[in-house]
């Protein structure tokens, strides 16, 4: 057998598994709760109050007594640029801890397979597009966030120092830019896609005429709504079992300008939408390609605007 690829992979069967969900309070962590009741397994979860990730004691311990089968680790400190970039020494030693203790620990308690969860932002600022697997550590990473991108590329490479080391099948994967239920609404740290569902939804109750997003416009972003990324990360428990993480997204992007112009018909803003070309428009395009994934058989079902049609919802019953 190829030492990248374990038993265990293909044909991995959840049936009667206790999987363990670190993370669940987040939204792609609540997603993967929802996605794996439909299957016939036990779905762990533990809060801050249960286990602090950040200790390594309290991590062995947990799982030594929980004894999961299977562990996801969506678990993370996450934050926008402005957060990065404050607390740089929060973000790396944090992250590196909660991974480095989960991976650990899992080890020591014979957990059968682990996904370990990264993010887009660990590949090259100027990484060719659409985004290769290979891309990693190609180039410099974005200055804004390279320190929670390095110790989530430290995360892939324990993963995979492990399978090489110990013969754990650890795998991990990289989603795209998320959105949906659960998602972070506030305008000072959110993201693009909830920012403009907020400022659309606000600006159509008030009336307002013109709805400002920053820069050109121009600038190309990919999405996948969380339900879709669960949805592909149970698929690669279930399939893979490889050497190299794998990108989870939709393979397709859209212009920031289409983007508002999609929430302004979803929310019922009709007012015209202004650039304002004095704030920076960012990265040109950022696109993962979807290729390995779709190679396995997954492909994303929910469209954006649907997607974004059902966050509004989940918005107007939670937060507005």
């Amino acid at each position: 057998m190829p030492s990248d690829v374990l038993a265990g992979g293909a044909g991995f069967d959840l049936t009667g598994k206790r999987i363990w969900v670190a993370g669940h309070r987040g939204m792609v962590g609540a997603a993967l709760v929802r996605r794996l009741q439909s299957e016939s397994c036990e779905v762990l979860t533990a809060g801050r109050g249960d286990v602090d990730l950040l200790r390594q004691d309290q991590t062995e311990s947990w799982l030594a007594k929980n004894k999961p089968d299977v562990v996801i680790v969506a678990a993370a400190k996450v934050g926008g640029i402005l957060a990065n970039d404050t607390y740089p020494a929060d973000f790396l030693y944090q992250n590196l801890m909660i991974e480095a203790n989960v991976i650990e620990a899992s080890r020591q308690a014979g957990v059968g397979k682990m996904l370990f969860l990264g993010s887009s932002c660990i590949y090259p600022k100027l990484a060719p597009q659409p985004i290769q697997e290979d891309s990693l550590l190609t180039g410099p990473l974005e200055p804004t966030n390279e320190w929670y991108a390095i110790a989530k590329i430290a995360g892939i490479k324990l993963a995979q120092s492990y399978r090489k080391q110990y013969g754990c099948d650890y795998i991990s994967a990289m989603p795209t830019n998320l959105y949906g239920p659960e998602d972070n609404f506030d305008l000072q740290s959110s993201h693009v896609l909830p920012a403009l569902l907020r400022k659309a939804h606000e600006a159509k109750l008030r009336g307002d005429a013109e709805l400002t997003i920053w820069g050109t416009g121009t600038p190309r972003r990919e999405f996948l709504h969380v339900d879709d990324c669960a949805d592909g990360l149970v698929h690669l428990l279930k399939t893979y079992s490889g050497f190299e993480h794998v990108n989870i997204g939709s393979g397709e992007d859209v212009t920031i300008l289409e983007l508002a112009q999609t929430v302004c018909e979803v929310v019922g803003f009709e007012g015209s939408i202004v650039k304002d070309t004095s704030k920076p428009d960012g990265t040109p395009r950022k696109l993962m390609s979807a290729d390995r994934l779709r190679a396995m058989g997954w492909t994303p079902k929910i469209g954006l605007k649907d997607g974004i049609a059902q966050t509004y919802q989940w918005f107007l019953a939670n937060r507005a």
